[in-house]
């Protein structure tokens, strides 16, 4: 951890990352979670159910892949905060049966944060930031369109995969918001956000690190492309309320700026 005479920008970037992932590392092995049974995503489940009947893929996977028997225990998730223990019934491979016998709801951190990042050419690399930021808690991603981007399709049943995995991988309950691609501009617009940020590579001499200001409950970040946002798209953010950031010393790539912001934002005080 930092000493109390040293801030985070002091450090350099390789030692940046590391203390970020430590303190993930930390934080994560501070909380309670859910105990290690097998963890699967049902966003059809309600608090209603005695039993349920499992997706084709949940159920080829407990029977299977696990070998799963009558009687074993579970959990299930719907993604929006509650948690399901249930045992099976019936134990079949493509509509197993699972009867419930406990449900919790765990409420979602206080700080709300939205990281807004362009879209990325190398889709491998944008899949990297959804898995990373899904892991640390972001509540909303927004994939932009900004005037330099360079890949414009985006296969969004993929990419909600992604997030799905990365939330089970890190015994989460709620599934992080994922729009559909959007302009830069609509977001900037019709942005609810109280805290509103733009990272951005243009020299500003009152241009401050992202963390050396107290971030709020409810905070959005805008991440540009590789080639940073245009002069005109900078404008328009500043002039609708958000406040230009620096991300370090050195040109990130997205990705990378992505993460970098996910974390120091759901984890600064």
């Amino acid at each position: 951890m930092l000493s109390k005479t040293m801030t985070i920008h002091q450090l350099n970037y390789g030692a940046l990352i590391l203390y970020i992932f430590a303190s993930i590392h930390f934080i994560h092995k501070s909380h309670t979670f859910l105990t290690q049974l097998p963890y699967f995503y049902e966003p059809n489940i309600t608090s209603t159910n005695t039993s349920f009947v499992l997706s084709e893929d949940t159920s080829r996977h407990c029977v299977q892949v696990l070998r799963m028997q009558a009687g074993e225990q579970l959990q299930l998730t719907d993604g929006t905060g509650n948690t399901y223990t249930a045992a099976i019934t019936k134990a079949d491979k493509k509509h197993c049966e699972v009867r419930i016998q406990d449900t919790r709801f765990k409420g979602q951190v206080t700080r709300r944060v939205c990281i807004a990042i362009s879209l990325l050419k190398n889709a491998s690399r944008f899949e990297w930031f959804l898995e990373k930021a899904t892991e640390m808690g972001v509540q909303e991603i927004i994939p932009l369109l900004c005037g330099r981007t360079e890949r414009q399709h985006f296969r969004y049943d993929r990419m909600q995969s992604i997030t799905i995995a990365a939330m089970l991988q890190s015994q989460q309950c709620w599934l992080p918001q994922l729009h559909q691609p959007t302009p830069l501009q609509q977001v900037i617009v019709k942005n609810d956000y109280t805290d509103k940020r733009i990272a951005h590579c243009i020299a500003e001499e009152d241009k401050r690190f992202i963390n050396d200001f107290p971030v709020q409950n409810d905070v959005q970040i805008l991440i540009g492309p590789e080639g940073d946002f245009t002069s005109k798209e900078i404008e328009l953010a500043l002039q609708h309320g958000y406040l230009p950031v620096s991300l370090g010393n050195t040109r990130l790539r997205t990705e990378t700026a992505g993460v970098l912001a996910s974390a120091l934002l759901m984890y600064s005080h």
